[in-house]
């Protein structure tokens, strides 16, 4: 069962409704942590993958003693899982990219993905044919920017390992939800591609486990160039910005059934978010420019011979007749004079 933690004081509440779950969630936080081992690959790696997170993106400069999959010592890992917790929780960060090396796993980098400060599934690869940024010439991409990500396989919608690393890459590096985009503002794209497909991999399903080996996963990295064309769309360019590397898919864990189910669920939309468009929308009612909420409504026709008024003695049928029946207002006969009489001895 999930804790729940109960707020002491005004303060803590107000901290604890900042993180709960929102319809449009903030950029995730990525935090970069160095293992006892670092090489001067993975060190370029974490740097160049620093440099396209950033400003979402916190280092640790100091070497850590951190294992989360080392299943041989459980005290490590349950040390390092702990460490995860704590730091996520002191640096409202929900990623954490761990880079470390030794002989039996060279260049080894670790996604760990975390939900309501707790571990919710980590992905282990290797990384092979590793081109720096800095190595690259040419134009780079403003921090801040939100890439173009684009996943060329259908095994990133079929094959659960795939399905699992592609959706720890969007959440590393989809930055801010935005409601268009603006061309000028995409500035780079990410390319994730895989090696040639075996033909057993594509039967594959998440409840079988297949002994074909993986495909590698190529990632380049480019930059957008917007040219003249003609016309009111531009002629686009890619140019090899960097970083490039290849993927190997090592170990992994699934993510907890129950933790899975509260990360998925979405919080309950407030009346003011319903009437500005999210959620459900409602009939006959939008907003404008201006932030103003509009409505129409449609009245059948109505039928004026009955409606009610206020009733008054001046207002009855007959009270300006005479005695023959003859209406006094129209009668050639009567002056203004009677006329005022008469309703004088009415009222």
């Amino acid at each position: 069962m999930l804790r729940t933690v109960k707020p002491k004081n005004a303060r803590s509440k107000r901290v604890l409704d900042a993180r709960e779950p929102k319809e449009v969630e903030d950029a995730r936080i990525a935090i970069f942590v160095k293992g006892t081992k670092t090489g001067e690959v993975l060190n370029g790696v974490m740097k160049d993958m620093m440099a396209l997170k950033r400003p979402d993106a916190i280092s640790f400069s100091k070497k850590n003693v951190i294992h989360p999959l080392d299943a041989q010592n459980t005290a490590s890992a349950s040390s390092s899982t702990s460490s995860l917790e704590f730091w996520s929780s002191k640096n409202d960060a929900s990623m954490f990219v761990i880079g470390q090396t030794s002989k039996k796993r060279p260049n080894d980098l670790t996604f760990v993905r975390m939900y309501d400060g707790k571990v919710l599934d980590i992905v282990e690869v290797g990384v092979e044919n590793y081109v720096s940024m800095e190595s690259i010439p040419g134009t780079k991409s403003t921090p801040g920017h939100k890439p173009l990500m684009h996943f060329a396989s259908e095994l990133f919608d079929t094959h659960p390992r795939f399905i699992q690393l592609k959706s720890m890459l969007m959440s590393l590096f989809n930055g801010e939800a935005v409601e268009s985009i603006y061309l000028k503002g995409l500035e780079h794209v990410i390319s994730v591609s895989l090696a040639p497909t075996p033909a057993t991999l594509n039967t594959a399903s998440a409840s079988t486990e297949s002994t074909t080996p993986l495909p590698k996963v190529h990632i380049r990295t480019y930059a957008t160039r917007l040219l003249a064309s003609g016309s009111r769309i531009p002629r686009v360019e890619l140019t090899l910005m960097g970083p490039s590397m290849d993927l190997v898919l090592r170990r992994h864990t699934n993510p907890d059934p129950e933790l899975l189910k509260q990360s998925m669920k979405r919080p309950k939309l407030k009346k003011t978010d319903i009437e500005k468009g999210l959620g459900k929308k409602r009939k006959n009612l939008d907003v404008d420019e201006m932030g103003n909420l509009r409505g129409r409504v449609h009245v059948g026709k109505q039928d004026l011979s009955k409606l009610q008024t206020r009733k008054m003695k001046g207002l009855k049928a007959g009270a300006f007749e005479d005695e023959h029946g003859d209406d006094a207002g129209d009668d050639d006969g009567d002056s203004d004079q009677e006329v005022s009489t008469k309703r004088q001895k009415l009222h």
